[in-house]
């Protein structure tokens, strides 16, 4: 996939995911949360070709610039979207899979100092809401969402709902949308 179909992919999944969203150029121009993908993807290429301090530097001026941290090598899938994006961080091994959508204030964060895998993996179309923590190397499994302020140290199973501290996992009930999961407020903690 060529650069300009990559980034006009960016944007249409933006302007899908955030119903605010009035414009193409809008979400081009002022979205902080496609600056920051856009800036990672630059620098994990760096990263991947052994640049690292070229590669950090970009890295922490897109955090400077944006408010979202994203390690450079950190594995980041297509068409991911960050909704407002202030505090973000995603950490060094997390791995994100395609059609995954953050909130702001969501850490992707390790809880140990040991090298190796530290960091989470989330698969295709995870939702997780506002100031959410998912911690060290666990694996979120396709389609889940985790609400708002939940605190993840578990592995879960696709298909399922997370919410509370620590987070517990549910099935999803039939006909239940991610949007709709994350705005209700017996989910948020």
């Amino acid at each position: 996939m060529g650069v300009l179909s990559r980034l006009r992919e960016d944007v249409a999944a933006a302007k899908l995911r955030d119903p605010a969203a009035r414009s193409g150029l809008e979400i081009a121009l002022l979205y902080p949360g496609l600056h920051a993908v856009w800036c990672h993807r630059v620098a994990h290429r760096l990263w991947g070709r052994g640049l690292r301090f070229p590669a950090r530097a970009l890295s922490q001026a897109a955090r400077w610039l944006t408010g979202i941290e994203i390690h450079p090598g950190a594995v980041i899938g297509r068409r991911f979207f960050i909704d407002h994006g202030m505090g973000v961080v995603i950490g060094e091994t997390a791995e994100v899979g395609d059609d995954v959508m953050l909130y702001h204030g969501v850490t992707l964060g390790g809880r140990q100092r040991e090298g190796g895998k530290r960091h989470p993996t989330l698969h295709d179309g995870v939702a997780v809401g506002a100031g959410a923590k998912i911690l060290g190397p666990v694996t979120i499994g396709a389609h889940t969402a985790v609400g708002a302020n939940a605190v993840v140290t578990a592995d879960a199973p696709a298909d399922s709902v997370l919410v509370g501290v620590p987070a517990k996992p549910r099935a999803r009930r039939t006909g239940e949308d991610t949007r709709s999961l994350l705005m209700a407020p017996e989910y948020s903690i």
